[in-house]
């Protein structure tokens, strides 16, 4: 089944989309997606071609995620904020055909005039941008071809054919496209939806604060309020009190972010408490969230915050609270219906409950792979189907899970993962840099904030301010050292790999 199918049924004249003051339709999104497709069919956009979406958070994305799962191409949806070297790095893995645009954004990698060009990532040297074009570009295209203003019909395929691309790193190595099915983003919406107390109905009015290049985003806020037909409030550009007041304004009733966003919400000096009277579910996800935010968010708002679990290669949602359960806070839930979850020791045994062990996920939301990558794929998934997260936790007796750690090095910063290696390898591309290492680092605002600890090249240590400088233009913002520290040597094991523990 065609992912981009779910927006098919609901009535025409219901609000989809409400986003600065205007509204879409289900009718309109459903004509304005069709044009797409018929858009792209003129352009030559074949079925498992990769059209990238670099979009911002409004109803361009969504038309141009509908229109291109509806002609059976691949989505890759991109963070707009990231600088070129990082995209080109990245667009260099997957190969798409297209880049749709941000209308007056203009090529992305058209040189900068006089600005210094960074040096090509090394899976960017034999690689062509693709054309660019805008949404509207394309939809235009689509009602003035030469099939007329028929909508082009939505492409049948099968439920393990890939949807969506997006980037993570995983559960080891430096990031990656996960690749996604219609059977995987499908799938884990009708797990939501099968959760009592999580569902969402028609009634329901959602917010889409997570950007949609972000799973959280794009299939547990954008593909479940999609699926279920209600209207979804579209925000661009996350702000504390003005969210309280679209939440206030707009009657949201289902509110889903990352632990920071209910922290920055909690710590919102204008709020008067009552901004959330209408919100009956706050979902939580993405990183862990504090007792103290939890507690406060309830006492202020009225509001309980439910944390759940998941993660890219799970599409994303595993473990979800039963609301028919005492309330834990420090808990993440139990396995949404066909989900099965393992407590593993280091030799693959199921752990007692009670005891840690790395958790396992099978079920049909667990992703197809890494692009073009076997060797990760095979590392990821086991051969009786089981994804091995990475993620320990414990288990009660009933099944309740509670993360106590991660096995990886990621760091987390406002629910975005951040693989080490990955800023290392950019640091040391600085010419004052000969080593670097970074580790996560408490952040009252972000969770945790990158930190950095460089050994330098020369007689002359590099300057903080610099080596940020340097790195902002080649990674996005939150993987970005927030500190950098000039140190004699790293420590390194026998082997030679870097101690991240023993740093700091």
């Amino acid at each position: 089944m065609n992912l981009a199918s779910i927006v098919e049924q609901h009535p025409a004249d219901s609000v989809a989309l409400r986003h600065e003051g205007a509204s879409t339709t289900f009718g309109e999104l459903r004509e304005r997606a069709g044009a797409l497709r018929a858009g792209l069919a003129a352009r030559g956009v074949g079925r498992g071609e990769r059209v990238a979406l670099l979009l911002p958070t409004g109803p361009d994305f969504v038309v141009a995620y509908l229109g291109v799962l509806g002609a059976g191409a691949v989505a890759v949806p991109l963070n707009p904020q990231s600088p070129v070297p990082e995209l080109e790095a990245e667009l260099s893995q997957v190969r798409p055909v297209l880049l749709l645009a941000a209308e007056g954004s203009g090529d992305p990698f058209a040189e900068e005039a006089g600005g210094e060009q960074p040096q090509p990532q090394p899976d960017a040297a034999n690689w062509t941008p693709p054309a660019v074009a805008t949404v509207h570009e394309l939809e235009a295209s689509g009602t003035t071809g030469a099939a007329g203003t028929a909508p082009a019909p939505l492409a049948e395929v099968g439920d393990d054919e890939p949807a969506v691309f997006l980037f993570t790193s995983g559960t080891a190595g430096a990031p990656k496209a996960a690749v996604l099915t219609h059977g995987n983003l499908l799938g884990n919406i009708e797990q939501v939806e099968l959760r009592v107390g999580l569902a969402v109905t028609a009634d329901d009015v959602g917010v889409l604060v997570v950007p949609p290049f972000h799973v959280l985003g794009l299939n547990a806020v954008l593909g479940v309020q999609l699926f279920a037909g209600g209207p979804l409030v579209l925000v661009e550009r996350f702000e504390p009190a003005a969210l309280l007041r679209t939440i206030k304004e707009e009657g949201v009733t289902v509110l889903a972010g990352v632990p920071q966003l209910f922290a920055a919400l909690l710590a919102e000096p204008s709020a008067t408490g009552d901004e959330l009277a209408s919100v009956r579910l706050a979902c939580s996800g993405a990183a862990p969230l504090g007792a103290e935010v939890a507690e406060g968010f309830e006492a202020r708002f009225g509001v309980r915050i439910m944390q759940g679990y998941g993660l890219t290669e799970a599409a994303p949602t595993v473990t979800f609270p039963d609301l028919s359960r005492p309330w834990r806070p420090e808990s993440v839930g139990v396995p949404l219906p066909g989900v099965e979850v393992r407590v593993v020791d280091p030799d693959g045994g199921d752990v007692e409950p009670g005891d840690p062990g790395e958790i396992l996920v099978r079920g049909p939301n667990v992703f197809a792979g890494y692009f073009e990558n076997g060797a990760a794929t095979a590392a990821a998934v086991d051969g009786a189907g089981w994804l091995h997260t990475g993620d320990v936790a414990v288990m009660d007796e009933e099944g309740c899970l509670t993360i106590v750690d991660r096995s990886k090095d990621l760091i987390i910063v406002s629910g975005f993962n951040v693989f080490p290696a990955e800023v290392e390898a950019v640091l040391c591309q600085h010419p004052a840099v000969a080593d670097a290492v970074v580790v996560g680092v408490p952040d009252p605002e972000h969770g945790e904030a990158v930190k950095a600890y460089v050994v330098a090249a020369g007689a002359v240590p590099p300057e903080e301010a610099d080596v940020v400088q340097f790195c902002s233009r080649r990674l996005a913002r939150y993987k970005c050292p927030g500190s950098v520290s000039v140190v004699d040597e790293l420590p390194r094991g026998l082997a030679g790999k870097l101690l991240r523990r023993a740093v700091g």
